[in-house]
This record gives structure tokens, sequence and C-alpha cells, in this order.
């Protein structure tokens, strides 16, 4: 399957690329702990195949996909009464069109069949007029049948149905009415009123993507975020730095704060300043406003060097180091911790461990869409299975780390008809551009992720699920969430294809803690990311206590109270009241920080 990525544009000619440069950044003499000396590749040959392989089918497994198709087929090919009912299916719905079609012009329209309320591909009053109502009505039946095909045939394996599901549907959504200009009524309007200038609009569009695809240049319109003036601007002081993130302590806004400092760890699949956009919705300049010490990690993006950097290094050289220092600069504090999508999922596994050890400097734990159960992660299971991680472990091996257009392709797919062809629509064929925002070019300024550990991460955490099963070791040492006691604030988003809520729901029964879960609208991103003077944000919050009955997500969602505006300033409330009493701010580091940048640091710039 061909995964098609689509970028934001540029306006830099060829050839000539305006992007920042790249901070080269020494390693500090605290750095990477030494790897033992990888045992040798017994096929070699085999695994440059496949990475070289990978770089047509955008790092998706052929396999995997023939192995699911093959399971889907053969038991089709065994259920002659299914066969039956399909086809059955398809001359009724072919009945049901046909005569529409002749009744057109007095049918009303979507008579037969009408988009779901979230299918913002045929809204407008010109998609009801014929022919183009009857183009759509024929493309969401085809899309309902295949649907009905692909789903319920017994005997096929779940993980094999979801993605013949998965794939049919992608395969559906490059054909929709509305990707080409004959069959879309708004593109043949725009055409019309314009003279066709939206096609040359389109073109150029479509050529500046080409370009910025295969350059370095940065898309047109992100010249306004600059990482240190616009956004990541927050100001402070990197206080801490080892080889694989530095630790920034943001300045005071107000006379006093409390005691107990927060640590933001954020994940390192992307650039941690995604809680310290603009000014007007960084959640750090909230904090910090609200009267707390704030720090936060930054993660190295690592490169070919860190081939062989473990998950638990993250763990040892970012939460425990982020902890250690923050120890010395505020001595017995304990600390409010928060963790962020695979931020929290380290945070988790740390606490875990922490709590095992008797280690007891977390006051409280936040975690923002971080799971900690992977049997329900969504769609993105899909491409995590045996064959698939065996495919991207060789594409990994090559190069020593995942690059970022892996990572893109696949979160492209999970949300393609808005992320790749209503882009394609949008800009392609009505010419039109699209303003730049802080959460876009956030989004662009993308990570890589080390061989062995994403490596371990898809096996242990996604594959294998043990960090909910109990097998999950730190330091050869079993762990379990249940040792975790300290009040829990999670919040989990409505519309999430990272981390679905229902998955994020399952740490009420992994602790034996007080949980205050939150659910609020928005996607992964938008959800976490909403200050309280903009408009539009709404949330769910419940708290079940450490010996209160389990609720399950179904009956939660009946039960707990819808609340309009932010979840911040909830949050802040549930920090205050879990803290002590007001004080005068700490020093800024603990000596020895005059070597150090200030805010953001350099490793953002890596």
């Amino acid at each position: 399957m061909s995964v098609v990525q689509l970028v934001p544009r540029t306006e830099e000619p060829a050839g000539h690329p305006s992007a920042d440069p790249v901070v080269s950044v020494d390693r500090p003499t605290e750095s990477l702990p030494a790897q033992p000396a990888p045992p040798s590749e017994p096929y070699p040959l085999d695994r440059a195949f496949h990475a070289s392989l990978a770089r047509f089918t955008g790092g998706i497994s052929p396999l995997a996909l023939s192995l699911a198709w093959l399971d889907w087929s053969s038991h089709l090919a065994a259920a002659p009464q299914r066969q039956m009912e399909m086809s059955r299916k398809a001359v009724r719905d072919m009945g049901r069109l046909l005569e529409s079609v002749a009744h057109a012009p007095t049918q009303k329209p979507w008579s037969v069949i009408e988009p779901q309320e979230r299918d913002r591909r045929f809204r407008g009053a010109q998609w009801e007029a014929p022919p183009f109502n009857l183009f759509a009505q024929a493309f969401l039946l085809t899309e309902r049948w295949w649907h009905d095909a692909t789903t319920g045939v017994r005997g096929v394996s779940p993980a094999n149905e979801a993605i013949v599901e998965f794939s049919m549907r992608q395969m559906l959504d490059m054909l929709a009415p509305s990707n080409f200009a004959a069959t879309n009524p708004l593109v043949l309007e725009k055409a019309f009123q314009s003279g066709g200038e939206n096609f040359v609009f389109g073109w150029q569009n479509w050529y500046s993507d080409l370009v910025r695809l295969h350059s370095t240049a940065k898309p047109a319109g992100d010249e306004q975020f600059v990482v240190g003036k616009t956004v990541a601007a927050s100001p402070g002081k990197v206080v801490y730095r080892n080889g694989l993130m530095e630790l920034i302590q943001y300045h005071p806004t107000t006379a006093q704060v409390r005691p107990e400092p927060i640590l933001i760890v954020p994940a390192w699949i992307m650039k941690y300043y995604i809680l310290d956009l603009s000014p007007q919705n960084s959640l750090v300049r909230y904090l910090t406003g609200q009267g707390f010490t704030v720090f936060a990690i930054s993660w190295r993006n690592p490169d070919a060097q860190d081939r062989d950097v473990a998950f638990d290094d993250y763990r040892k050289l970012g939460v425990m180091a982020a902890l250690d220092m923050i120890g010395r600069i505020l001595p017995d504090r304990k600390v409010h911790a928060l963790g962020y999508c695979l931020g929290g999922t380290l945070l988790s596994i740390a606490a875990a461990a922490m709590a095992r050890d008797g280690d007891k400097r977390l006051d409280t734990i936040t975690l923002l869409a971080a799971q900690t159960d992977f049997t329900e992660a969504g769609e993105l299971t899909l491409f995590v299975n045996e064959s698939q991680v065996a495919f991207l472990e060789d594409m990994m091996w090559q190069h020593g780390y995942l690059d970022t257009t892996q990572m893109a392709g696949a979160f492209q797919l999970l949300r393609s008809n808005e992320l790749i062809w209503s882009r394609l629509s949008h800009d392609y064929l009505m010419g039109e551009s699209t303003a730049p925002i802080d959460l876009m070019a956030w989004n662009a300024d993308a990570t890589r992720l080390p061989y062995r550990m994403h490596s371990e991460y898809l096996r242990k955490l996604f594959l294998h699920n043990d960090l909910a099963e109990g097998r999950y070791r730190v330091e050869d040492r079993s762990i379990s969430l249940s040792d975790i006691h300290v009040p829990m604030f999670v919040v989990g988003t409505l519309a999430d294809h990272v981390a679905p809520w229902r998955s994020v729901y399952k740490i009420h029964y992994q602790v034996d803690a007080d949980v205050t879960f939150v659910l609020t609208n928005g996607g992964h991103n938008a959800g976490v990311v909403a200050p309280p003077d903009q408009p539009g944000h709404s949330y769910q919050v419940l708290i079940k206590a450490a010996d209160a009955p389990y609720v399950g997500p179904d009956e939660w969602l009946k039960q707990a109270p819808r609340l309009e505006g932010s979840w911040w300033p909830e949050w802040a409330g549930w920090l205050a009241a879990r803290s002590g009493a007001p004080c005068d701010p700490p020093q800024i580091g603990a000596g020895g920080v005059d070597g150090l940048p200030d805010a953001p640091g350099d490793y953002v710039h890596t």
C-alpha cells in the first residue's frame, strides 16, 4: 500500500532552502552509558533488502498486509451463505441507487444514504444537487458495502480483520469523488468563477510542496514561528544537561510560588514545546502564572550514534536524573510529575519502580493522553504485529533510528481524510492556502527514534503488553502499577487516534490510588492544548477514590458531569489543593549553570 505524504508548502525556490541551521551540541561528560557491542547479524542481506523495500511501502510490511488479506479472503471463500448475502446487498443497493437516478429531478438529496456527521467531504449545498449528490451516494454505498464485507467474517482473526478493513478504507478514500475536479462541485464552481485560476494556484502549491519534500526548507508562513522567540518562549534556564536531555527551569512570574515544583516529562517522538507554544496557549506559562515552579525535560534528537540507546535509558537519564537535579535545587520537596503521551508511559514506569523501591519523591502524577495498557490502543496497533515490527526493525537497523517520514506517514494514515485528502482538495484543486498555526509548525518539527529504544517499546509494550500484565522489569526486577498510591490526574481526549480515551481509562484498575479522570473534547494534541481563553472547549470529570468500586468507561461517560471551558483550571485547582502554602521562589539551578543556555536550550534545535 502506497503511503502518500503531503507536506506544508514553501515559497522558497528550488535549490535555495532557507531552513534554520542545525545546532551542533557537544555531548557532555555525563553522557549516555556505554552499550555492549551488538551481536553479529546472521542475515545482513535480508535486512538490507527489507530496509530498501520499506522506502517504497512507507514503512508498512507488505507481508503483514498479504497475510491479513489471505486470512480474510480464505475464510470468505469458505462462507457461501455470506457471499450470497453480500451479493444480495450489492443488488439491493444498486437497485435503490438506479431508482434514485430515475427520479433525480424530484428526489430529495441523500434519499438512499447520507454521510456520517463526522464526514466533511460532502458538506455544502453544492453536493445536494444532481448529479453530484448521486456520485456521493454511490461512493457512500460502496464504502458501506466494503465495510460490511471486510468485517464479521467468521474465523478471521480480529487483528487481520482490522488491517483488511483499514487498508480497504484507505483505498476507497483515494477514490472519493471529492478528490477529483470533474466530480467535485465546489472545485468546478471555483474554476468557473476564477476562470481556471484555481488550477494554476493549485499547481504552484503542489510544486512548492514537492520542493519542500526534497529540501530542508521550512513551510511557507512558518517563519513567524521561531523557537525561542514566538514559540517555546517562556523565560527560563537550562539547569542540567546530559547526553539525552536538558532540564529547563522556568522563571517564576508570581511573587510567591507553591513549594512543590512541577516536572513535565514530554514524549520524545516530538519536540517538548507542544506544552509551551505561543504565549496565549502555553501550558508552561499558564502554570507559572498560577504560582507553580515548573521544570521541563527537553529531549535531544537522536542520530545514528544513538542506535543502542535503550528505553530504560530514558527513565534513568530522563525522569530520574531530572528528579535528582530538582532535589538539589529544592531539597526535601516532593514533586508534581506530569507525563504526556509516551512521556506519560515512561513516567508511569518510573513511578512504579520508585514505589517498589520506597522512593517517595512524587507527590502527585498527571498523565495526559498516556497509555499503560496497549490491548486497545486504536488503529495504531494495525502497524504493530510480529511481521510489521520485524520489518520496522530491519528498516531502523540500516540507519540506527526511525526517521521522521515513517512516523509522519503512519499518523497521517490514521486520519487520511483530514490530513491527506482534504488537503489535496483544498490546496491542489481549490488552489487555496491554509493559514499556518503554531500547532502545525510544531508538528512539522519532527524527531527521530533510536533503533533499540523503539524496538523495545514496540515489543515490550505494544506487542506483548508487559507493563499491564506484570512482566515489565526495571533493573532486572519486576514492577507493578498497583504499587502506585499517590493521587493521579488522568486526561483522555475524545477524538484521540493515538491514545484512545478508553485505553487511557484502563489506569483505573491498574493503580491503587485516587484517580481524577478528565475526558476533554478534541484530539491527541488539540484536546490537551486547551487554554482557558480559547472558546470551544468542554470536558467531563469524575473522581474515583482508591477504595471505590470500579466503574466502566461507558458507565463513566453517563455519570460524569459535562463542564464548558478548558480543563486547565480544573487541574490547577487540583494541584493547588495538594500543595503547600505559597512561599518565596527557589533559586535558579543549583550552581554551575553559567555555561548552560537560557530556555529553550540547545537540544530543541537539533
